[in-house]
């Protein structure tokens, strides 16, 4: 099977699809011919769909795209720089939540788009877990809990630093300083080399995406921190064998509304 196919009667042989290929599989057309997959194209292809989204005049179908949603795309529904600007800038992150579940579906809504945060040579490397149920995210705040008694013991002049006795002197007084009461989690996680950096950038595409959504979200640290070593924890998760927690974002919907965009420092910049 080929890798891709071209509708003869689109194709104005223009060769744009090969100059975009990252992987340069596409051999570019020859005057008044059709681009081409280069011998042994389907063992390199990384099916990033740059060569299919790329021509501007539909003519390039990929093989392994043929039965998925390839939806063009409206420049009117694009935001602007200033747009992005704003959404970027006047993003919080929430800590104090409504009493009201997220519905399945949006949450679902935020990952599909997430999905298409870059990853290195398109691997596609991150798994998601949905924490729905509230009752299980406050065990799960709980479980941290014990991990932060236990460092508290192990390694008090460590334990000091971080601020961990205040955490757990919170928890014991009914504050919830790990998850901050959230309705939900959502953990990202992976196997590969690349997977911390891939979840890293989905986690970030999905709190965009829930700002944009009328979401809050925020990043539960401590909870990742504690899944990378607390062994009732990572069984608690039950991540599949292999893979490890790269990320976890607290979301539900934000108590209050914020209405300015605090300053911040002035970033470090060398310029060469």
């Amino acid at each position: 099977m080929s890798l891709f196919t071209i509708d003869r009667d689109k194709c104005t042989g223009d060769g744009i699809c090969a100059a975009v290929c990252p992987v340069g599989i596409i051999k570019a057309p020859d005057k008044g011919g059709c681009p081409e997959p280069v011998p042994g194209a389907e063992r390199i292809c990384i099916e990033c769909g740059h060569c299919l989204a790329v021509c501007p005049h539909g003519a390039l179908q990929l093989e392994s795209m043929r039965d998925l949603e390839t939806p063009a795309i409206d420049p009117g529904l694009l935001a602007g720089p200033d747009q992005l600007e704003l959404l970027m800038c006047a993003r919080r992150s929430v800590r104090v939540y409504q009493d009201k579940p997220v519905p399945r579906d949006l949450l679902a809504k935020l990952i599909a788009v997430a999905r298409y945060a870059p990853s290195g040579h398109n691997s596609q490397p991150v798994h998601w877990l949905v924490i729905e149920d509230v009752d299980e995210v406050q065990r799960l705040a709980g479980l941290v809990i014990d991990w932060m008694r236990l460092m508290a013991k192990e390694n008090p002049a460590q334990a000091g630093t971080i601020g961990l006795v205040k955490l757990v002197d919170g928890w014991d007084e009914g504050k919830d300083l790990i998850c901050r009461n959230a309705p939900h989690l959502i953990i990202a996680h992976a196997a590969s080399p690349m997977g911390l950096s891939a979840c890293t950038i989905a986690l970030t595409y999905l709190e965009l995406a829930a700002f944009a959504n009328e979401l809050g979200a925020c990043w539960a640290g401590f909870l990742n921190w504690a899944a990378t070593s607390y062994l009732p924890l990572q069984q608690a998760l039950a991540l599949p064998e292999g893979h490890q927690c790269c990320g976890a974002l607290m979301i539900g919907y934000p108590k209050f509304r914020y209405h300015r965009i605090p300053a911040r420092k002035a970033p470090p910049v060398a310029w060469r």
